[in-house]
């Protein structure tokens, strides 16, 4: 009999403890960066040959307050306008993924940061490694984007800029 070779799997996919999740921008003062390697989320992929043959689906949830820079106090103030009181996590769920070549996908997804959800595309650059996969990427956002105040601090002498990069490297394994 002939045997048939599945080699165009869907399989599920967790997001692991080592990836990281920034948020760089820039003060009146300095740039600034706050990291979390806290990041939660699933994925659904087509592989093909150990390759990236599709993205199904992707969701990722980041606890808000897991994000920190090397100043709690500017942490306070970036919590204030995130209303993490409220708002707890920030969340990202693919609706469309693009093969662009080998190595580049092109995301549409829909960032949700202080309650507020925003469609966005992300170049992504994908990497195999023993059966996980990397998804490296950024967006450029804004604070205004998500009817956020930049924060300010020492009584407004220090005020953030309103542009924002969210910057990922997501372990899928």
């Amino acid at each position: 009999t002939p045997m048939s070779i599945q080699a165009n799997a869907q399989k599920n996919y967790n997001i692991t403890a080592n990836s990281t999740f920034e948020v760089a921008g820039t003060s009146t003062v300095h740039d600034w960066v706050m990291k979390s390697t806290e990041g939660t989320g699933t994925a659904n992929l087509i592989v093909k040959d150990a390759k990236l043959a599709g993205i199904n689906s992707l969701t990722v949830s980041l606890l808000a307050e897991s994000l920190k820079s090397y100043k709690t106090s500017m942490d306070k103030v970036a919590y204030e306008a995130m209303d993490t009181e409220t708002y707890k996590y920030i969340e990202y769920v693919l609706k469309s993924a693009e093969k662009i070549d080998e190595t580049t996908w092109d995301l549409t997804g829909v960032y949700t940061i202080a309650g507020v959800s925003k469609e966005y595309k992300t170049q992504v650059k994908v990497t195999a490694t023993k059966g996980a996969f990397v998804l490296q990427g950024s967006n450029q956002i804004t604070f205004g984007d998500f009817e956020m105040t930049p924060p300010k601090a020492a009584l407004g002498v220090v005020k953030a800029g309103k542009d924002l990069t969210v910057i990922f490297n997501i372990i899928l394994s």
